[in-house]
């Protein structure tokens, strides 16, 4: 360790109290060392032009602070975007691992001030052989996402979005925290790319986890990851690909593309892994948004991007996937539901078709159409919830064959080409495609409310979830489903349809 360069910048701390007119400001830390960095990054564009920090901790941390604004000073957003922990270790003539979470501190400030700044300043020239921004989460599919764009030439640089910090949920399941995103940065420094941090935490509580909340108070079942890629991140993202000058951004989604060539935007097409397909999740995206993505692992099996990563000597090659909802990592719906402000409705009864009172629920947001365990009813047959009607506090339950419809009613839907179409939908993340046809063959465009005929009985169409509606294996369009004819015609599965 060069204890001079260390004292220099904890004696006279470089942008110390310094606050650039026009800058960026965000506060880092406040773990389980208690340290924090107030930073603060002015930029024309193009460059940090000026730079400044307040330390609130441990001598390391100041001398941390000082050492990240000399180095980012006068260097372009790409140079900067490139600097981490071992960077500013290094500026300070290396660190004791007793003192190395101030540097870890100090990057992380850097970075989240950086990404404010290119988020709404950021002026770059795409460079001859193009650029493109590469999505990483800090899980294995992003990470081979990244190594096979730089694999494929031209300029890469990678982002990746903190969406929410709850100190009740387990940060490491969650692929959108303050640690995963410190790894993604790892990752993609060790890779050679420049990285970017987007903070979008009040943007995701307005736009995904208000709504999720609320349709759960409204008695639907809500899917909060569609609504997230389809008006939250990935928009968020392109708009930071622009700022960056990069014509495209690719994820590590398993998704491919299809009809490139049309005045009418390309399509999504199944991936060639069919049981890791996420177009489902991906299926509110706007051709316009479409048009500038890649899915580098759309025509890859999991088991060949766990392959490529070993074989690249990446460390998440073996990381397990994340399984959670990114906000319910090391929690569970009925305790987030009860902290963040969900109607606590309390008791109802549960009641057959008919009306009549077979027992009582604990309230209805801790059901879903078509469950069957955690009923507590005894019964001659298996029941199972038909519907829940948050109006009243009751849930109707019946046999299978009830749960069965033939007909479902979709809100707000979409369709980017005709309506003649549609020959199939998945109405469940995953459950596979069913023949299905549209009613009156509507045109492409917006539509209030559409009509879906089944070709077969579909068990559990549930209020509140996506209607992938499809053309073979491409994404034609899609709505929210509003409520579902049960066999019979004996009534409608029918959460509030708005």
């Amino acid at each position: 360790m060069d204890t001079l360069a260390f004292e220099h910048h904890l004696t006279s701390p470089q942008g110390a109290g310094r606050e650039p007119r026009g800058g960026f400001t965000v506060l880092a830390g406040g773990g389980a060392c208690c340290d924090r960095i107030r930073f603060t990054v002015a930029t024309d564009g193009e460059r940090i032009t000026d730079a400044g920090f307040q330390a609130f901790g441990c001598g390391a941390t100041t001398a941390a602070g000082s050492a990240a604004v000399a180095l980012a000073r006068g260097r372009s957003l790409l140079e900067v975007a490139r600097i981490g922990a071992r960077e500013i270790a290094g500026e300070l003539g290396g660190l004791s691992p007793g003192k190395l979470h101030a540097a870890e501190l100090a990057a992380d400030a850097l970075a989240r001030a950086l990404g404010a700044a290119a988020a709404a300043r950021g002026a770059l020239t795409p460079p001859p052989a193009g650029r493109t921004l590469v999505a990483m989460s800090g899980g294995v599919d992003s990470a081979v996402a990244a190594l096979l764009c730089a694999r494929a030439g031209g300029e890469v640089a990678a982002v990746t979005l903190e969406l929410w910090r709850d100190p009740e949920n387990d940060s490491e399941r969650s692929c959108c925290s303050a640690s995963s995103v410190a790894q993604a940065r790892a990752l993609a420094h060790s890779l050679g790319l420049p990285h970017f941090t987007l903070d979008l935490r009040e943007r995701f509580r307005e736009g995904v986890v208000q709504p999720f909340i609320a349709g759960f108070a409204a008695g639907e079942t809500p899917n909060p990851c569609v609504r997230c890629n389809g008006s939250v991140r990935l928009d968020a993202m392109l708009e930071l690909a622009s700022r960056l000058g990069a014509r495209e951004l690719a994820t590590g989604h398993y998704a491919r593309l299809a009809e490139l060539d049309g005045d009418q935007g390309p399509l999504l097409r199944v991936a060639a892994d069919r049981g890791k397909d996420q177009t489902y999740m991906l299926a509110a995206l706007e051709p316009s948004s479409l048009a500038r993505l890649r899915f580098p692992l759309g025509q890859l099996s999991k088991t060949a991007v766990r392959r490529l990563a070993a074989e690249a000597g990446l460390p998440v090659a073996s990381r397990p996937d994340s399984q959670d909802l990114c906000f319910l990592a090391g929690t569970d719906r009925e305790r987030f539901l009860r902290r963040h402000g969900a109607l606590e409705p309390g008791a109802g009864e549960v009641v057959d078709s008919r009306g009549r009172v077979l027992g009582r629920h604990r309230g209805h947001h801790r059901y879903t159409v078509g469950q069957r365990r955690g009923l507590g009813l005894a019964a001659t047959e298996p029941l199972y919830v038909l519907e829940k009607d948050a109006r009243t506090n009751r849930i109707v339950v019946g046999p299978r064959a009830q749960l069965l419809a033939r007909r479902v009613a979709l809100r707000a839907a979409r369709l980017h080409r005709d309506g003649a179409r549609v020959d199939r939908v998945r109405l469940r993340y995953r459950c596979p495609p069913i023949g299905c046809r549209l009613a009156d063959a509507p045109p492409a465009g917006r539509h209030s409310s559409l009509a879906l005929e089944l070709e077969q009985p579909f068990a559990g169409v549930a209020p509140g979830q996506l209607a992938c509606l499809m053309d073979g294996e491409l994404v034609v369009g899609w709505g929210t489903i509003a409520r579902a004819e049960r066999s019979g015609g004996k009534g409608v599965i029918n959460a509030n349809p708005r």
